[in-house]
């Protein structure tokens, strides 16, 4: 009888034992499953981060005023190579009519204007993505021929009788510059020709078919030795504003986005200010 009684006690105690391992185990299992699961959710692949990141390829068009035609042709070279299988195409002009264009559904991912004046043009129609950054500033210079034959030293002298000189379009960024340095100085100057873009400009200084200009310090800089420029005071209360917007109906919105960055990251600041270009 007493060793039946120790038999049953025996069997229990081993039965307990075996559920309280079971438990155990299971309790184990699910903690596991738990870390797991945590450890999965808190770690994604390196795929899935790989994937959250598009690919820029393609080609982007951008909308660039004329005086950045040379600093823009080399980021654009460098955002090439950045970017293998990617094209950048330009447009360069006057701010105005490149505005006139995107407004009337001109396919283009980037506009960088040389006034705050015609990116509002812009953004008024609501073809802005975002709000446009300023990116770099200009100011005024006049050119003449090398040499300087005709002894030009001021805006004043300018308006010399007999004297040749070409301006920007009052509606083109430079021209309204020049407008605002010379009614600063009380000065009226009737020009030979206004031309559509401070390039044209400068190249009629270049051909010797006018003997002065109104243009920006970084085209004197880009002519070289084709010209040779003359600083005047008044340009300091005329200095341009440059701003850069991806638009809404950009094509390649990711290569635009990416164009813009190279502009105001520190390489494509280094490019702008070594062609003459202020700081923002």
């Amino acid at each position: 009888m007493i060793r039946t009684e120790r038999r049953r006690t025996l069997v229990a105690a081993v039965g307990a034992a075996a559920v309280l391992l079971t438990l155990s185990a299971c309790s184990s299992d699910s903690d596991k499953k738990d870390d797991a699961s945590s450890s999965a959710s808190s770690s994604p692949s390196a795929s899935a981060s790989a994937s959250a990141t598009p690919k820029i390829t393609g080609s982007v068009t951008v909308f660039a005023a004329a005086s950045l035609k040379e600093s823009f042709t080399t980021l654009g070279k460098q955002f090439e190579a950045a970017y293998p299988g990617t094209k950048v195409t330009f447009n360069f002009g006057g701010s105005d009519v490149l505005a006139a264009s995107i407004t009337s559904g001109a396919p283009a991912d980037v506009f960088a204007a040389a006034s705050t004046k015609t990116m509002k043009i812009v953004t008024d129609a609501g073809d802005a993505a975002g709000t446009p950054a300023t990116f770099v500033r200009n100011q005024l210079e006049i050119a003449t021929l090398p040499g300087n034959p005709d002894k030009i030293a001021s805006l004043k002298d300018l308006t010399k009788s007999g004297l040749k000189v070409a301006l920007c379009a009052k509606t083109v960024p430079c021209g309204a510059a020049a407008q605002t340095a010379l009614t600063a100085s009380d000065l009226k100057l009737t020009p030979v020709s206004y031309e559509q873009d401070v390039k044209a400009a400068l190249t009629k200084v270049e051909l010797k078919e006018v003997d002065a200009a109104v243009v920006y310090k970084t085209d004197v800089n880009a002519a070289g030795g084709k010209v040779q420029g003359v600083d005047f005071p008044e340009s300091a209360k005329a200095i341009n504003t440059y701003p850069i917007a991806t638009l809404k109906d950009a094509p390649n919105a990711t290569a635009a986005q990416a164009f813009v960055a190279l502009v105001q990251s520190a390489e494509g600041q280094k490019v702008l200010t070594g062609a003459g270009f202020l700081q923002p």
